[in-house]
């Protein structure tokens, strides 16, 4: 597989150009059209340069929808005149959408892009039907023009056919690679009683194989290894026989980083009664979040509310390799989104793949990996909706009564738990999965049915429409 990277730093570039590719985020729209266009014309017109021509284009959100432009602006080249150019395209182009989230959807005023890409490419985006009001939606356009279109996870393949009813939405499930995300004290383990799992991760599925005191001991070795991190981070030392809570994500509202401190005073009374309990949480916030930074300082504060009952650290600098050491070491995984947000979510499974069980609300990819008291637990009910108040006491009765118990008095038991999340989960939610089901079901398949010749309002992802049950039991 070959990687291009794109930059537009380069001595022939204007000096306004070449800033473009500078950062991902900030900048105004313009900035972030240019970087789409750079993606998508210049995606484009990188592979011609080199020869390649790809049989099929995937979208990854509405980022590099603008490479679909390029191909009609190619298309009276073509002598084939039996398919209509609209249709030629879209046998070429698949389409994955990752969030629910309307801001996740990018929309630029038609004016701006007729600056940014010019009278012709601008006019054949007027004709898509994916301009509404005077505004281009990306997430439109890349569903024009898309033969296949998927969700990441099945729940949230359900919640993008609600927010785009005209078009068919499939559904594969994310998946992360298990040769990167195993600490190398889960490695060596399965490398001992499954060494195939390397080159095919369903061996990860002979892990029930495993004893229980061997899972126990390789946890540890890597629960250690993330104490002396956060030792050598904070100067404070955890305690290795408390229950080790864990959270690290992308800091913003949706994610609900602070839930579990709805009531701080139920949970500091969990701690004395139930058996000691620490909290871990990492993750950055986008930096126009300000509601993500927000819930930053208000995790920060909890931690200092609840001490000395409650350990709760909230580690800076997060990164791949502080996320390797929390998937690994912590004792329980915490997802605590708002649902339905969540379009899928891969912290949790990278933390099955290392054993570690997930309390978790039922959205995402967790709705598909969940079996209650087996790989996890779960917050709340099988709802569409969140209810803060509700999941909170969900989650403070499930630390209470089931976890910490079975983690300070019932090891083993917890072992068999954390070995049923490799069973059943390490072995599934992977990126060899994953890629395996996108040849087979996007790239191979045939195209799908004429897709329509408009957008209608009710495919501009401005919301989520209210959940119809019966239509999600049908299908």
């Amino acid at each position: 597989m070959s990687v291009y990277l794109l930059d537009t730093d380069v001595t022939d570039n204007r000096p306004e150009d070449r800033t473009i590719t500078n950062a991902l985020y900030g900048g105004d729209q313009r900035n972030r059209l240019m970087q789409e266009a750079v993606l998508g014309l210049g995606g484009v017109a990188l592979l011609r340069a080199l020869g390649v021509t790809p049989r099929v284009y995937h979208m990854n959100e509405g980022h590099a929808a603008l490479l679909t432009l390029a191909l009609l602006a190619d298309e009276p080249k073509l002598v084939d005149r039996t398919v209509p150019a609209p249709d030629r395209v879209r046998e070429r182009c698949v389409f994955t959408t990752h969030t629910p989230v309307p801001a996740g959807h990018d929309r630029f005023p038609i004016s701006l892009v007729r600056q940014v890409l010019g009278p012709d490419l601008s006019a054949l985006a007027q004709k898509s039907g994916a301009v509404r009001a005077g505004v281009l939606n990306m997430t439109a356009l890349a569903l024009r023009y898309s033969r296949y279109v998927n969700g990441v996870a099945m729940r949230h393949g359900e919640i993008a056919a609600r927010m785009f009813p005209r078009y068919p939405i499939n559904a594969i499930t994310n998946g992360v690679h298990a040769v990167t995300w195993a600490a190398p004290s889960m490695a060596q383990l399965y490398d001992k009683y499954m060494p195939e799992w390397r080159h095919d991760n369903l061996y990860l599925r002979y892990a029930i194989r495993c004893p229980l005191d061997e899972i126990r001991e390789a946890h540890m070795s890597a629960k250690a290894e993330l104490i002396a991190a956060v030792a050598r981070r904070t100067k404070v030392s955890l305690d290795a026989r408390a229950l080790l809570i864990g959270f690290a994500r992308r800091a913003t509202p949706y994610k609900r980083a602070n839930l579990i401190f709805h009531d701080v005073a139920r949970l500091r009374s969990i701690a004395r009664r139930s058996g000691p309990l620490q909290l871990l949480f990492a993750g950055k916030a986008h930096p126009q979040d300000d509601g993500g930074k927000q819930m930053i300082e208000s995790v920060v504060a909890a931690a200092k509310t609840l001490r000395p009952d409650v350990a709760v650290l909230y580690l800076e600098d997060y990164d791949i390799a502080l996320a390797k050491q929390m998937v690994a070491g912590v004792d329980l995984w915490l997802n605590t989104p708002q649902k339905p947000m969540e379009a899928s979510g891969t912290s949790g499974m990278k933390a099955a793949l290392n054993g570690v069980p997930s309390l978790s609300v039922l959205d995402g990819w967790w709705v598909e990996g969940h079996i209650e008291s087996v790989t996890g637990w779960r917050i709340g009910d099988e709802s569409l909706r969140s209810d803060d108040a509700k999941e909170a006491e969900s989650l403070y009765r499930t630390l209470e009564e089931i976890v910490l118990p079975m983690f300070h008095t019932r090891p083993l038991a917890y072992a068999a738990v954390m070995r049923a999340a490799i069973v059943h989960n390490g072995s599934f939610f992977t990126a060899q999965r994953m890629v395996a089901q996108y040849v087979e079901n996007a790239y191979r398949a045939t195209p799908s049915s004429p897709a329509r010749t408009a957008v209608t309002p009710a495919e501009q992802p401005s919301s989520i429409p209210s959940p119809d049950r019966s239509r999600r039991r049908g299908r």
